[in-house]
């Protein structure tokens, strides 16, 4: 039987969904097959999105119609009817996980004080532990112009008073209390009130001495404020042009342009949405050459009220522009515009890529998972899901921040990857790229890159320090001066040298650019490391349950047996720097001594150069592939091999073999491949995939970072 864990909260809006997305991340870091239930679906108009948004986690594999127990009207209905089906579509859910999230109702549809003990009756019935959200802020509170989705603070002793009430609607319907997390706390009382806040739960929450762990939340101005997606939604309004992407940035601010051009610019906030007559043109031309100048704050987008048609001059001014900010039109007055966009509440959904890095964040920063996993009962798997391994590189390189340097600025992948290393505190970074133009595109794509350094590759101080150092180095080639120069200026040179002088540990690059342009000025200034003779490369291959190195498959295109064992030892001390026990397969298309050939002599000369250079490491070779990885056909190829059958680290012959061995299981098994990490360099530089995924670059970062730590530990 899965274990499970039913959240919920005594009122709506107390940022549920986030600790949600907390619980199921965590759980989904431990054990393999983690599943969510959502017991009374938010709406019945349109789709659940915070059951959306938990169904897109990586650890879920569950259809949408499994994942809904009854709606608002079966419980009005007959309530004990729609608890035994919720019971019985959970149980459905829970045979197929290990674990499972089961989220209560949100209090947005017939809220009621019985919705609570309600919800504490499902939990009993489904025997699932409570893990209760309490609301640090008041669902009643003004909102104020200057952030939207923002609402009253509460009070130490108000929320020691709501918790009473929860607790004691808890134990009447007989539900288990796990833990409580108060959520929404004001950042401006994190310091001197918090831990009050959790002492006042913390006795709020042990009737007869039981202690549950109590964690606080504080309040992100992101997380709270409406999407212009949420604002063209709640004006009932239409996308007159603009990004459709950039619906998903947060207005935090409205600023209701009913006044003169010369009024309207000195109020425009950083990320307000401006709210213009649809009459008054020259202030909707004003604010978007405002926005696009660089000189006023950046706003999040436009509404245009009052259902006037735009003049056709107008229409092709703005088409001229070309500017992206969002323009949304609403018949509504400019009153009823802005009172509908003051009282839009902010959504976690999965779109929304800085939303969910900061729940994520504030979850993993001020919750303790460990606890959290251990008073749940949840032991770490024993297998290793792509997913866990992931999470286990995030965890290695937070350990001992490393600074990584990300050439290429000028790519909107790389600075979504940014923004999610950066939030989830994986590595400190430097971006290459004109700082004005680089911060300008995070802004419009909605992502925070406040924290990383910006550097243009043609800063002169750096370049002339950058040219000398190259010319020195390459002086034997006939380097000058003057071509120094002009070569450092190119990103790939400007960021190894960055890492040749220390001011950072490493670089992850490849995305816009070739391998050859990525790697060619690592082989001529990092160079490689004392006694590895060449540089290679690996593949980490997270299988369903186990991670394998597969080297190399990027580099070498026909290694020497010289070179192949070089390959071996490095591809070996790559695995354990990752935590992979080394058992090398030297792989042929012969096992033993069965066969004969040129080939099959070059690995058995390379297994032995193996052997001789690192006695302490387990090899095996010539082997085939079959002998190495399966235990059966090992039994009968090569009884008694420490490796054969239990291999992890594959050393292909060549990068022919290598290369699509590793595509074909990539394709054909459903496996991740993080790579391709470099290996023999002095110091870590890493190539991507011209079609890496945010996802591939964090991960290369992170591997990075950890390549790091192992150089200064």
């Amino acid at each position: 039987m899965a274990q499970s864990i039913f959240i919920t909260s005594a009122e709506g809006h107390s940022g549920k969904s986030t600790v949600a997305l907390g619980v199921l991340d965590a759980l989904s870091h431990a054990t393999a097959r983690v599943g969510v239930f959502r017991a009374i679906a938010r709406s019945t108009a349109e789709p659940d999105y915070v059951l959306e948004m938990l169904l897109d986690h990586d650890g879920v594999d569950l259809p949408y119609d499994e994942c809904i127990g009854v709606t608002y009207d079966d419980v009005r209905h007959d309530p004990d009817a729609a608890l035994a089906v919720i019971v019985e579509r959970y149980k459905a859910v829970e045979a197929q996980c290990e674990a499972v999230v089961i989220l209560g109702s949100d209090y947005t549809d017939v809220g009621s004080p019985a919705e609570l003990a309600y919800n504490a009756r499902i939990a009993a019935n489904l025997g699932a532990p409570v893990l209760l959200v309490l609301g640090g802020r008041s669902s009643e509170g003004a909102t104020q112009p200057e952030q939207l989705g923002s609402s009253l603070p509460r009070t130490p002793a108000e929320m020691g008073q709501i918790a009473d009430l929860a607790l004691t609607e808890l134990a009447h319907g007989r539900a288990e209390l796990f833990a409580v997390v108060a959520n929404r706390a004001d950042p401006g009382f994190v310091a001197e009130t918090v831990d009050e806040i959790r002492r006042v739960v913390a006795a709020a929450a042990r009737p007869g001495g039981a202690v549950v762990p109590v964690w606080a939340i504080p309040e992100d101005r992101y997380l709270v404020a409406p999407s212009m997606r949420g604002i063209l939604r709640s004006v009932d309004g239409a996308l007159l042009s603009g990004d459709p992407d950039r619906l998903t940035r947060e207005a935090l601010a409205v600023v209701v342009a009913g006044m003169s051009m010369v009024n309207v610019l000195p109020r425009l906030l950083e990320g307000a949405v401006v709210v213009i007559p649809a009459d008054r043109t020259e202030v909707l031309l004003a604010t978007l050459l405002a926005n696009a100048s660089g000189t006023f704050p950046s706003i999040s987008g436009v509404v245009l009220n009052g259902g006037f048609e735009i003049p056709e001059p107008v229409t092709r001014l703005l088409d001229g522009l070309g500017s992206n900010v969002p323009i949304v039109t609403t018949e509504l007055g400019t009153y009823e515009t802005a009172l509908r966009i003051m009282s839009t509440r902010g959504r976690l959904a999965a779109d929304s890529q800085r939303r969910y890095d900061t729940a994520l964040a504030l979850f993993e920063q001020n919750v303790d998972t460990d606890e959290l996993l251990a008073s749940f009962g949840v032991a770490r798997a024993t297998v290793v899901t792509p997913l866990m391994f992931e999470f286990q590189l995030i965890e290695r390189a937070r350990t001992q921040r490393k600074r990584i340097v990300l050439p290429e600025g000028d790519d909107d992948r790389v600075l979504r990857a940014a923004a999610t290393v950066l939030k989830r505190g994986i590595a400190d970074l430097t971006i290459l790229g004109e700082p004005f133009e680089v911060r300008a595109r995070a802004i419009e794509l909605g992502i925070d890159i406040q924290a990383a350094e910006v550097l243009s590759p043609f800063d002169a101080v750096h370049v002339h320090k950058f040219a000398e150092e190259y010319a020195r180095l390459r002086a034997h080639k006939g380097v000058t001066h003057a071509q120094a120069a002009d070569t450092v200026t190119d990103v790939s040179y400007f960021g190894t040298l960055m890492v040749h002088f220390g001011m950072a540990d490493g670089m992850v690059s490849g995305a816009a650019h070739t391998t050859a342009h990525t790697i060619r000025p690592a082989f001529e200034i990092i160079k490689t490391a004392p006694g590895v003779s060449v540089v290679s490369s690996v593949f980490l291959m997270a299988l369903a349950d186990r991670v394998l190195v597969y080297g190399d498959c990027a580099v070498i295109p026909d290694p020497t047996s010289d070179q192949l064992a070089d390959i071996a030892i490095s591809s070996a001390a790559t695995a354990t720097q990752f935590g992979i026990d080394p058992r090398i397969a030297m792989l042929s298309y012969s096992t033993g001594e069965s066969g004969s050939g040129a080939e099959v002599e070059k690995v058995r000369d390379a297994t032995a150069l193996v052997r001789e250079r690192a006695p302490e490491l387990l090899v095996e070779g010539p082997i085939q592939y079959d002998a190495a990885a399966d235990a059966a056909v090992a039994a009968a190829k090569m009884p008694g091999s420490a490796v054969a059958g239990r291999a992890t680290v594959f050393v292909f012959p060549d990068l022919n073999t290598g290369n699509n061995t590793y595509k074909a299981v990539q394709r054909s098994a459903g496996a991740v491949a993080i790579g391709p990490v470099l290996q023999g360099l002095n110091k870590p530089i890493n190539d991507l995939s011209r079609g890496a995924l945010v996802d591939d670059i964090v991960n290369t970062i992170a591997i990075t970072a950890i390549q790091a730590q192992g150089l200064t530990a």
